[in-house]
């Protein structure tokens, strides 16, 4: 089965030998994002609330270049730097997400790129 690339300039650029998301069929499986601004290419200033929001708001655009939409996220990997800050992104992902919620991994990382206190990648199926 083929794989298409997917790319949208609203997010930023992949930063790596990777696309921000890669369709196979019916399924889109979607590269992490950090807290990148898609204009500057630089970490967004804030606490882990601002980094969650802007890594969603990442996530959330490639998703509607392959044409889809968080409505149709299957599941999601959440990755911190710190576990403690779990409450802030969760309440922070219920902004994005509503239910049937997608199936979810939240792990504590020792690092991520840039220096991001977060990151999220996604599996989304299409019609």
């Amino acid at each position: 089965m083929p794989r298409d690339p997917i790319s949208t300039s609203k997010a930023p650029a992949a930063i790596g030998p990777y696309s921000q998301a890669v369709r196979s069929g019916h399924t889109v499986y979607l590269s992490g994002q950090i807290a990148l601004d898609p204009a500057s290419g630089l970490l967004v200033e804030g606490d882990i609330e601002a980094q969650a929001r802007r890594a969603f708001d990442n996530l959330r655009a490639v998703c509607e270049a392959a044409g889809g939409s968080m409505d149709d996220v299957a599941r999601v990997g959440l990755y911190l730097t710190d576990l403690d800050q779990f409450a802030a992104v969760n309440a922070v992902m219920g902004e994005y997400f509503a239910a049937p919620y997608p199936a979810r991994s939240t792990i504590e990382v020792s690092a991520l790129p840039r220096g991001a206190q977060f990151e999220v990648d996604a599996v989304m199926v299409l019609g």
